[in-house]
């Protein structure tokens, strides 16, 4: 009985690169992150991990990412189910925006507060609590299942919907998750016990 969850949040994307809001806006991996979705590929071969289902989001940045993951592993045509409910969090008004150009409109302290606050909107947005509110029962009724029956599912997503995934796996505060910083291309991998409580934790950077 495996019930092991692999969490990684995407690769490198153009607009990670150009310092932009990107949300829900469709842009590629960079040559970084594509090296860095090999990379990830290649620590959960060595470790031996070999995937039942994965699961992704409708944005190309994490298809592209978990792609190449499973190709690494060997599992190039594995059952792969593509869902918005794993989209990256929404950033309204402010997707497309450069982050400086965003303070200089809006000014640093209000930037702050969308970009890090648990639950406030940017105009238009989704904040944390809300892109949660997808992704929780996403999680308990598409992933957990295949998980607590004993298979190993890798979820390739977002820095915000893996946020609010590993909030509820870890139980942290709206406080706590906030100040998280997930690495692009690195996998983390929990194992669970029977009753869905997490039995271990892995950070494989």
């Amino acid at each position: 009985m495996s019930r092991t969850l692999v969490l990684v949040r995407h690769g490198q994307s153009e607009w990670n690169l150009k310092n932009l809001f990107t949300g829900w806006r469709d842009v590629d991996l960079t040559e970084q992150g594509v090296a860095e979705a090999k990379a990830a590929g290649a620590r959960l071969k060595a470790r031996g991990l070999k995937f039942d289902i994965a699961f992704t989001s409708a944005l190309k940045r994490a298809q592209k990412t978990c792609q190449i993951i499973l190709d690494g592993v060997g599992q190039g045509d594995l059952k792969t189910v593509r869902d918005q409910a794993l989209n990256e969090r929404d950033y309204g008004d402010l997707s497309g925006l450069n982050k400086d150009d965003a303070r200089k409109k809006w000014g640093e302290e209000q930037v702050h507060v969308w970009r890090r606050s648990y639950d406030v909107q940017p105009p238009g947005g989704e904040s944390l609590k809300d892109t949660g509110a997808r992704v929780w029962p996403y999680y308990l009724h598409a992933l957990q299942p295949h998980v607590l029956a004993g298979g190993t599912v890798l979820v390739a997503a977002h820095g915000n919907s893996l946020r609010a995934l590993i909030m509820a796996l870890d139980g942290l505060s709206g406080e706590e998750v906030v100040g998280m910083e997930l690495g692009t291309g690195v996998p983390i991998v929990y194992r669970l016990n029977a009753d869905s409580t997490v039995a271990s934790k892995e950070v494989l950077a």
